[in-house]
């Protein structure tokens, strides 16, 4: 869960979508590294499950002892609900990821951590990890941004939840989240704040191209059967000094 994420502190503005790289023909191994695009961010499906379990173990074993996800749950969500997630790749390495699923309720109970509810209208973000020698780089909250932009493409889709621990509150206020409250899931010992965002589940063209901010190189591809591959504006926010991974 986003609760034991360690995202950077910093934002920055980015475009969800842009029109995926032309396929290349088939090369060697050898040849395939240098075709490999620098960075690019698509969903996940379940081949990505063993590295997505990984960056996840080490994120948060240290920390709390139990990741937010077991393998089995990640290979659960990217099996039901592969559009709900989202990885960022460095030259065909994950380096930072969000899974979602949908839920039914107004608030977050113990079934939201395993259940995925089809005619649901909310996103229950699971997890935003990014790994470790990618951190303090900024893509925990570029790869947040963009994951919110995109759930805006998604007509059925009217919020996003998480569940985190206080420290993260700040943070998730300035990626446009607000506080619902405590939430009524505990784990172990640790209490949580339940937030949520608003999605509109409607996108516009981009009018002003100008106005975006987009890391040089990095290249979105949208799921295979999702949304139209439009983007929504922006608003023009401070970026906050990047602080260090907890």
């Amino acid at each position: 869960h986003p609760r034991m994420t360690h995202p950077e502190l910093e934002l920055m503005s980015a475009q969800p979508f842009v029109k995926p790289m032309q396929s290349s023909p088939s090369v060697s191994p050898i040849q395939r590294r240098h075709t490999l695009p620098a960075s690019e961010v698509r969903p996940l499906n379940t081949q990505d499950a063993i590295s997505v379990f990984e960056i996840e173990r080490e994120a948060f074993i240290s920390v709390s002892g139990e990741c937010p996800l077991h393998l089995d749950e990640v290979r659960h969500f990217l099996t039901l609900c592969p559009e709900l997630s989202m990885g960022w790749f460095e030259e065909g390495r994950l380096v930072a990821f969000i899974i979602g699923s949908l839920w039914d309720q107004e608030r977050l109970e113990m079934d939201a951590l395993t259940l995925h509810k089809p005619r649901g209208s909310t996103v229950h973000i699971h997890v935003l990890a990014v790994h470790r020698t990618f951190r303090q780089q900024g893509k925990g909250p570029i790869l947040m941004w963009r994951y919110l932009q995109y759930l805006r493409c998604l007509p059925y889709v009217r919020r996003a939840v998480l569940m985190c621990e206080d420290f993260l509150v700040p943070f998730y206020r300035k990626s446009g989240f607000r506080s619902l409250g405590r939430c009524a899931i505990t784990v172990a010992n640790l209490t949580f704040t339940e937030m949520w965002y608003p999605i509109s589940g409607h996108a516009y063209m981009r009018r002003n191209s100008e106005a975006i901010r987009f890391p040089q190189g990095l290249t979105v591809h949208p799921p295979l059967s999702g949304p139209p591959t439009l983007s929504q504006p922006l608003p023009q926010t401070e970026e906050s000094s990047e602080g260090s991974d907890v």
